[in-house]
């Protein structure tokens, strides 16, 4: 019945936390493979319009064209608020790809009916990849760059790892669900 969307702003060059912020909600319906943006998208956006300044990249975690409908979060929160916007999805929910190579940086393309969707991207040696896809006003190439940049030392970007822990606490310390 409860949702908690968590915002963490970052640092570019240190991944230092400079803003964070949870809002609570309720949940307007179950959830439905592929629908999870219209679940989450009105608490997200409040939590985002709590920002001091908007950021330079929204990180989402989620999927942006490696989607069904190929319109997943990434593209949803981008396109609500005009940001730049990635997914970046911790397994594969759409497509088909070849394994990427062991070492950090090596990728493969995820591909949906013949079109290149998304990444499939290795952060961490020898670890599982995420699945890195646009969502609104970046390239899949800077996209992947980015994420790099978010993960030097753990498989997923400091981003969710930060906003995922900050929704959970929110669960638990009960934020304002209206």
């Amino acid at each position: 019945e409860r949702l908690a969307a968590a915002v963490a702003v970052l640092a570019g060059a240190t991944l230092e936390v400079v803003e964070q912020f949870v809002v609570g909600g309720r949940v307007a319906f179950d959830y439905v493979p592929g629908l999870l943006a219209f679940r989450e998208m009105p608490a997200l956006v409040e939590a985002l319009g709590r920002l001091s300044a908007p950021p330079d990249l929204i990180v989402c975690d989620g999927y942006g064209l490696a989607h069904p409908r190929r319109f997943g979060l990434a593209c949803h929160l981008g396109v609500l608020t005009g940001l730049p916007a990635i997914g970046v999805g911790k397994t594969a929910f759409v497509g088909s790809y070849s394994a990427p190579g062991v070492a950090r940086g090596s990728w493969s393309d995820l591909v949906l009916d013949g079109e290149v969707v998304g990444r499939v991207l290795r952060t961490r040696d020898g670890v599982k990849p995420v699945f890195v896809s646009v969502g609104h006003r970046v390239d899949l190439e800077t996209a992947c760059h980015n994420v790099l940049a978010l993960t030097p030392r753990h498989r997923l970007p400091e981003t969710t790892r930060i906003s995922d822990r900050l929704s959970r606490m929110g669960l638990i310390e009960n934020v304002a669900f209206e």
